[in-house]
């Protein structure tokens, strides 16, 4: 089989209808780069009525589900030489973008999403990565998959247009990307800055970077390291720039900003 394969465990497998309509993954479909297989959780039930979960042991609120259906569907998978497979529980490590390009240069992923009030703990032993996509709690493990299925796709080559489109978005480079503008140059009296229309392509590549470094200071200054703003010889320059003119905290500036 050709392409990516997503091979999803789901009791909802209708959730991921959406994926035929989001663009890149619709044309990573189209064009074979990806398979997206899923596999309907209560097909695997236990009896008549295909029981797929159950009230915990030791009481409590909700249901669980039972570890027999999912072991049944994940060992129906045909496994590829390069698989992993992922199990969404907000009990997780949080998503990040290196985990997509980790996982890229695999032939499959396997994803369990979980539903109900949980699973049961034996399930467990099954994932080789448990992921959370923030700390929040859904329904169940549909929307966290889907976004996992467009965050590696976008990643795999063919996929998007220009591939260069990868290379400064936020998070590829642990920092946030800089702002966009497009025509017409005035909207509402705002003004697209000069520097974007200058020409001078140095001037604007500078800026951009100056632009990033600000805009993850004041969002996300914990994704500020030594690491990547060794990568940027200005970056000390452009922190030191922006605390002068914003009150910003952002712990021991000595032992995160050193001097080099």
């Amino acid at each position: 089989m050709s392409g990516f394969n997503f091979d999803v465990i789901t009791l909802f497998p209708k959730a991921f209808e959406l994926i035929n309509n989001l663009g890149v993954i619709t044309k990573a479909l189209d064009k074979s780069l990806i398979n997206v297989n899923l596999h309907d959780l209560r097909e695997y039930g236990d009896g008549s009525y295909r029981q797929v979960d159950d009230k915990p042991y030791g009481g409590g609120a909700g249901m669980v589900l039972k570890p027999e259906p999912i072991y049944k569907a994940h060992e129906s998978i045909r496994k590829l030489p390069k698989s992993k497979t992922l199990l969404m529980t907000p009990q997780g490590k949080v998503l990040k973008q290196k985990d997509f390009a980790r996982w890229s240069t695999l032939d499959q992923i396997i994803i369990i999403c979980g539903q109900y009030e949980g699973f049961d703990e034996r399930i467990r032993c099954l994932a080789d990565e448990e992921i959370s996509i923030g700390d929040y709690v859904l329904s169940g493990g549909e929307i966290p998959a889907i976004s996992i299925i467009n965050g590696l796709t976008r990643l795999l080559p063919g996929t998007l247009g220009d591939p260069d489109s990868l290379v400064d978005e936020s998070h590829n480079s642990s920092l946030l990307e800089y702002p966009h503008y497009t025509r017409p140059l005035t909207f509402k009296d705002m003004q697209v800055p000069d520097i974007l229309v200058s020409g001078n392509h140095e001037e604007i590549k500078s800026w951009r970077r100056k632009k990033s470094f600000e805009r993850t200071l004041e969002r996300r200054s914990d994704l500020i390291s030594n690491e990547n703003c060794k990568k940027f010889p200005q970056s000390h320059r452009f922190i030191k720039e922006y605390k002068q003119f914003i009150n910003f905290k952002i712990g021991n500036e000595n032992e995160i900003y050193p001097d080099w």
